[in-house]
């Protein structure tokens, strides 16, 4: 690629802050384009923040030289120009869209205003704005309800409830975090939670969310149980921003496909980040958006060798709360299938729980709760996908050695 040519990149978030980071060191700078009016932000943080640990300041990310604040509103691939609310255009040689994603709204009766608006008290937790929305309705004694348990409402959950809070948190299957834990540590997250004062309903629907004055006061569960509420957080997961994409008539499926170069249908399109659609999967994680962008700017600088062939990410939680900290990990597939060998060890004393699943001498997933000091060589065993010893004795070692924590 000459330097002459020009990159845009449309997502001010870390797949597209990282990206043009990178091509700026590459001596490839990017235009990027990001439409909140926040400086760029590391999302990941954002329950810190509302649980007052950090303030908005300390989660922003280092910005790249050229950063334009606007909302795209179309794509023109023959002109290659993207068009922006403004009314202003933007040429561009090659075009990355790191558009992120959107959170579900699930489909409750009284979710919608009649002009389309969440009602008073009803929020999601997915952005900057809506994080301080929730900062400044939350106080002590106030209602809150989370509806989701997965990861993004366990941590609003916790957060809000080290805001002193009365939170409820209703998750619609039978555990917390079930996409990444076991059920035994689903048990531990449930624990602590409870210890925080949060009350944590499973196999519980919510039904219709009630409003009084264009407020929410009220959410009614399937069963007609109704829990009083002052404040509604919507945690229920996240699908990707593809409407650019898709007007313009790029390949979609779930996410904009990409092949092992990250572009798109258009050879002058690429996509990174929980936006794309790599092989079949949609990652939504920070380590697959980080891994995108590195290979990207690499191609886009030039080394025609640079691929992506997919991520094997580690989910990683620590909650914390009026007590020491609560950690979690947990990497591939945590569940046994018939024929895996399991290694579990459990400390009820000191609170940690560990478990790794190997199939044919192989690790493939593993979750730790509590001392997180194996994390490193547990995930550095299932990445390599190296055979373990037959003896079983270093894996063992793996699980009980604390790295000295």
């Amino acid at each position: 690629m000459t330097s002459n040519t020009r990159v845009v990149v449309i997502g001010a978030g870390l797949a597209g802050v990282r990206l043009a980071r990178r091509l700026g060191e590459l001596g490839t700078p990017a235009l990027l384009i990001g439409e909140e009016e926040h400086r760029p932000y590391n999302r990941v943080l954002l329950a810190e923040v509302l649980a007052g640990r950090y303030s908005p300041e300390v989660i922003a990310l280092p910005a790249p030289a050229e950063l334009t604040r606007a909302r795209v509103t179309g794509i023109d691939r023959a002109a290659r120009e993207v068009r922006c609310a403004d009314g202003s255009v933007i040429a561009y040689d090659t075009l990355v869209l790191a558009t992120g994603s959107n959170p579900v709204l699930p489909p409750l009766r009284g979710l919608f205003t009649p002009d389309h608006e969440l009602p008073e008290g009803v929020h999601a937790f997915r952005t900057m704005d809506d994080c301080l929305g929730l900062s400044k309705a939350v106080r002590p004694g106030v209602r809150a309800v989370v509806i989701g348990g997965g990861l993004l409402g366990v941590s609003a959950a916790r957060a809000l409830a080290v805001r002193g809070a009365q939170v409820v948190l209703a998750q619609q299957s039978e555990r917390l975090m079930e996409r990444q834990l076991d059920p035994a540590a689903s048990r531990l997250v449930h624990r602590h939670l409870g210890d925080l004062g949060v009350e944590v309903h499973t196999e519980c629907r919510v039904r219709d969310v009630r409003c009084v004055g264009g407020a929410v006061r009220s959410v009614e569960m399937a069963d007609g149980y109704a829990l009083d509420a002052d404040l509604v957080v919507l945690a229920c997961g996240a699908h990707p921003r593809v409407g650019l994409a898709r007007a313009a008539g790029l390949e979609i499926r779930k996410g904009v496909v990409v092949d092992d170069e990250l572009r798109t249908s258009d050879p002058h399109i690429h996509a990174v980040g929980d936006c794309a659609q790599h092989d079949g999967t949609l990652y939504g994680l920070a380590a697959p958006a980080f891994e995108q962008a590195d290979v990207l700017a690499r191609l886009l600088a030039g080394d025609a060798h640079a691929r992506y062939t997919g991520t094997r990410s580690l989910t990683r939680l620590t909650l914390t709360g009026d007590g020491s900290p609560f950690d979690l990990a947990a990497f591939g597939e945590t569940e046994a299938r018939p024929g895996d060998d399991v290694v579990q060890l459990t400390d009820a004393t000191r609170g940690t729980y560990r478990k790794v699943v190997v199939r044919d001498d192989r690790l493939v997933g593993g979750v730790l709760v509590g001392e997180l000091g194996t994390v490193g060589a547990l995930a550095r065993a299932w990445e390599g996908a190296e055979p373990l010893p037959s003896d079983g004795g270093p894996l063992l070692h793996l699980l009980t050695n604390d790295g000295g924590s």
